[in-house]
C-alpha cells in the first residue's frame, strides 16, 4: 500500500480524500493556490506545496505546477478528486512516465470516455443504448443551427469535454442555437481548455440516472445500484438520492449490466460513473461516462456501506475488488443536499464574500455509514444518519475562483421519507451567515409535494419555480406552529429584559399573557400560560399547543418541541419580534400586545427604491462584453452584456423596450452586487 499521497484538488473533495487515507495509514499532501493558502484541506493535510495564483488556470491545471509538487513531496500515488485534471489523459500519461500511480482509471479509458463524442460510438458498440445526435465536431453557430434543425428541437449543445454542468446548454429555436453554441464554447475552453462542442436530442420529461461502477485490474467489475440526479438547474446537479424512487428491480439491472459492459469495453479500473437519460417508460439512453469520482458519490457510500475512495485508492495499488456483484446489498434510502455559494432570491447568481457564520448539523452515524467502508452485511434499521463533506469553515473565504459548493449534506433512513424527514431537520439547523446561499431553497425542494411523491424530471426546478425562487410560503399548520414558538420565545425574552433594566420585583407578572402574533400576513391572538417545564398556547381559534425550549434570547438556533413534534428555527432579533428561517421561509414575525396589533394595523407599508431605470450586476463578477451603446433602443429580451463569475457566463438581456442612456463600465471591470452597469432614459 501506499505511503504517501498526494490530492490534486481542493474544497471539500480533497478534505473527503484525506479522511479516508487518513484512516488507511496513509499521509497525505495538499496542493494549494494563493486563494487557498489557509484552505480547509491544506490545514486537515499532513503537509502542502503552493502551487501559484488564484485562477485554476494558473494552478490547479497546470501539470507541471503539480508535478512538481509530487517531485518536491515525495507521493508515490494521487488522487484527482473531481473536475479539475481528474480526466485529463496527459496529467495521466504524466504520471505513468514519472512513476506515480494514478487513483483513477487507466489513461486509454479516459481518453475514450473523456470525449463525449467518441465515447457514444464505444457505447453504441458494446450495445448500450444511446440518444439521437451529431457526434462530429462542429465549425460555427451556422453549422450548430443546421444540425439542430436536423435533429429537431429541443436539443442539448453540450461541450465534448465538459462537466458540471459548465459548458451545456438546451436550445429550442435557432436563436438559442446560436447563442449556446458560443457561450458552450467559451465556458468550455475557460473551463476545460477544450472548445469542441456536439449536439444531440433533449429528451423531453426525463430523468437522469446514473449507475455506480466499480472495477479492477483483475477483470471484476461490480455496480453499486443507481443514482437519482434529476432535480437540476441550468444543467447542474442540486439534490440526488439513492435509489431512483422510479427504477423497478429488472431496469436497474439491466442499466448496471449496461455499465458493466461499457466499463469492460474500454478496460476500466477504479471507480467510475455511467449517466444515462431514463423516460417516463423506463426507456434509457447512455449519455457519458465520467472516469472519476462523482460528486454525489457519499449516497451510494451510504446505502451500500463502501468507502469508494478507500476502493479507487486499493484498486490503484493493484488489488482485487473484495467482493462480487451478489455480495452488493442496498440498505434504506439516502439523500444529498449540495449547499452552493448562490443566492436563490437573485435567480440563483453566485455569490462570494467572508463564512461570518458556519455551523452544520451534527453528523450522526447510523446503517452503512459507520462501516467504514467493508462489507458488512445489511444496516441496523430504525436510525437515521446525517453526514456533511465540507470544504470551509466558519471565518473562511468564498472565492469568485471556484466552484460555488460549499458543502454537500448527506442523510440515510430506512426508507426515502424518513430520507427526506432527516434532511429537512438537518437544513432547518444548518447556520451559514455572510454570504447569499441556497439553504432555503433546498428546504423548499424537500417540502415540495411533488418531490415527496417521486414524480421528478430534470425540467422539475423550471417547471416548479418558473419565475425564480422567491422563498417558501408555510402551510397553515406549520405556520400556526412557528407562530406559537415565536410567542414562547418572545416571553422568555421580555422576561429577560425586565431583569436587565432593574425591574426584579414581579417581573415575571409584568409579562403579559395576551399576545398578537403576525407572520404571512396573518394574525394569531393567543394567551401563554407559562410553567417551570414550558408554556401553553391557546390560540383565538381553539386550537391549544404546548411549547418546550432550552432557547435563551440572543441564541441563533433554536431546538423546540410543539406539541411533542420537533421544532428548529434560525432566529434574528428584530424590532417587535423576530426573524425566523425554517423549511425554506424567511419570515418576518411580529409579537406584539393586543393593543400594539391595533396601532400597526395603521401604518403605512414601505416600498422599496426604483431601480427600474437601471441594469444592475446581479452577482460579483467581470464584465465580458457589452452588447449595446449609449443612444441605442433596445428591445425586450434584447441581449445587453455579459457578466462572467465563478466560470459560468451570464447574459443579461432588457426587461423592456428602452433607450440606453449611459453605460458606467466596460470589458474587463470587474463588478460587485447592484452595481450600476448602464441606466436607461
Amino acid at each position: 500500500m501506499f505511503k504517501k499521497l498526494l490530492i490534486a484538488n481542493r474544497g471539500e473533495i480533497a478534505c473527503r480524500v484525506i479522511k479516508t487515507a487518513r484512516k488507511m495509514g496513509i499521509a497525505t499532501v495538499a496542493v494549494y493556490s494563493d486563494a487557498d493558502r489557509g484552505a480547509l484541506h491544506v490545514k486537515m493535510a499532513d503537509e502542502a506545496v503552493h502551487i501559484g495564483p488564484p485562477p485554476a488556470s494558473e494552478s490547479y491545471i497546470v501539470i507541471d505546477k503539480i508535478m512538481a509538487a509530487i517531485t518536491a513531496s515525495g507521493a508515490e500515488a494521487v488522487h484527482p478528486g473531481y473536475g479539475f485534471l481528474s480526466e485529463n489523459m496527459k496529467f495521466a500519461e504524466a504520471l505513468d512516465r514519472a512513476g506515480v500511480a494514478f487513483v483513477g482509471p487507466p489513461t486509454g479509458a479516459i481518453e475514450a470516455m473523456g470525449d463525449k463524442i467518441t465515447s457514444k460510438k464505444i457505447a453504441s458498440n458494446a450495445g448500450v443504448s444511446t440518444v439521437p445526435g451529431y457526434m462530429g465536431l462542429i465549425a460555427d453557430a451556422d453549422e450548430a443551427v443546421r444540425i439542430s434543425n436536423e435533429i429537431g428541437y429541443p436539443v442539448m449543445i453540450k461541450a465534448s469535454a465538459g462537466g458540471g454542468g459548465k459548458g451545456m446548454r438546451i436550445a429550442w429555436t435557432d436563436l438559442e442555437a446560436r447563442e449556446g453554441f458560443q457561450a458552450s464554447k467559451n465556458e468550455a475552453k475557460s473551463s476545460f481548455g477544450d472548445d469542441r462542442i456536439f449536439i444531440e436530442k433533449f429528451v423531453t420529461q426525463p430523468r437522469h440516472i446514473e449507475i455506480q461502477v466499480l472495477a479492477d485490474a483483475h477483470g471484476n467489475c461490480v455496480y453499486l445500484g443507481e443514482r437519482e440526479c434529476s432535480i437540476q438547474r441550468r444543467n447542474q446537479k442540486v439534490i440526488e438520492e439513492a435509489p431512483s424512487p422510479f427504477l423497478d428491480a429488472a431496469t436497474r439491472r439491466a442499466m448496471g449490466e449496461q455499465a458493466c459492459a461499457l466499463a469492460r469495453a474500454v478496460g476500466y479500473t477504479s471507480a467510475g460513473t455511467v449517466e444515462f437519460i431514463v423516460d417516463g417508460n423506463r426507456n434509457f439512453y447512455f449519455l457519458e461516462m465520467n472516469t472519476r469520482l462523482q460528486v454525489e458519490h457519499p449516497v451510494t457510500e451510504l446505502i451500500t456501506g463502501i468507502d469508494l475512495v478507500e476502493q479507487m485508492i486499493r484498486v490503484a495499488a493493484g488489488e482485487k475488488l473484495p467482493f462480487a456483484q451478489d455480495d452488493i446489498r442496498l440498505t434504506g434510502w439516502a439523500m444529498e443536499s449540495r449547499l452552493y455559494a448562490e443566492d436563490p432570491y437573485r435567480n440563483f447568481l453566485p455569490s462570494i464574500g467572508r463564512l461570518t457564520r458556519y455551523r452544520p448539523p451534527a453528523e450522526i452515524q447510523a446503517g452503512p455509514l459507520n462501516q467504514s467502508g467493508k462489507w458488512q452485511g445489511d444496516a441496523p434499521v430504525g436510525e437515521t444518519a446525517v453526514r456533511n463533506d465540507t470544504g470551509v469553515f466558519e471565518g473562511g473565504e468564498i472565492s469568485m475562483f471556484y466552484d460555488p459548493m460549499i458543502a454537500k449534506l448527506c442523510t440515510w433512513a430506512p426508507d426515502r421519507l424518513g430520507a427526506i424527514e432527516a434532511m429537512r431537520v438537518a437544513l432547518d439547523g444548518f447556520e451559514v451567515e455572510g454570504i447569499g446561499h441556497n439553504l432555503p431553497f433546498l428546504s423548499a425542494v424537500m417540502e415540495h409535494e411533488r418531490f415527496v411523491s417521486g414524480n421528478i424530471t430534470t425540467a422539475f426546478i423550471a417547471e416548479e419555480y418558473p419565475e425564480g425562487f422567491g422563498g417558501a410560503t408555510l402551510a397553515a399548520d406549520a405556520a400556526q406552529r412557528v407562530a406559537a414558538a415565536a410567542a414562547a420565545m418572545y416571553r422568555v425574552a421580555e422576561i429577560r429584559r425586565t431583569r436587565v433594566s432593574g425591574r426584579m420585583d414581579n417581573h415575571e407578572r409584568r409579562v403579559g399573557s395576551d399576545w398578537v402574533v403576525r407572520l404571512q400576513a396573518q394574525e394569531y391572538p393567543l394567551t401563554i400560560a407559562a410553567d417551570h417545564e414550558g408554556s401553553t398556547l391557546s390560540f383565538a381559534d381553539g386550537a391549544v399547543m404546548r411549547v418546550t425550549s432550552d432557547w435563551t434570547p440572543g441564541d441563533q438556533l433554536a431546538r423546540l418541541t410543539v406539541d411533542g413534534a420537533p421544532l428548529v428555527l434560525k432566529v434574528g432579533k428584530i424590532p417587535g419580534g423576530f426573524r425566523i428561517r425554517t423549511r425554506g421561509a424567511d419570515l418576518k414575525v411580529h409579537v406584539r400586545t393586543p393593543r400594539q396589533a391595533e396601532l400597526a394595523r395603521l401604518m403605512p407599508e414601505k416600498l422599496p427604491p426604483d431601480t427600474s431605470k437601471f441594469l444592475l450586476c446581479p452577482m460579483p463578477g467581470l464584465i465580458v462584453r457589452i452588447d449595446v451603446e449609449v443612444g441605442q433602443e433596445v428591445q425586450e429580451g434584447q441581449t445587453l452584456c455579459t457578466v462572467e463569475a465563478m466560470k459560468m457566463e451570464n447574459i443579461l438581456r432588457a426587461e423592456r423596450r428602452g433607450v440606453v442612456a449611459a453605460i458606467t463600465c466596460g470589458p474587463g471591470d470587474s463588478l460587485a452586487v447592484d452595481q450600476i452597469i448602464m441606466e436607461f432614459e
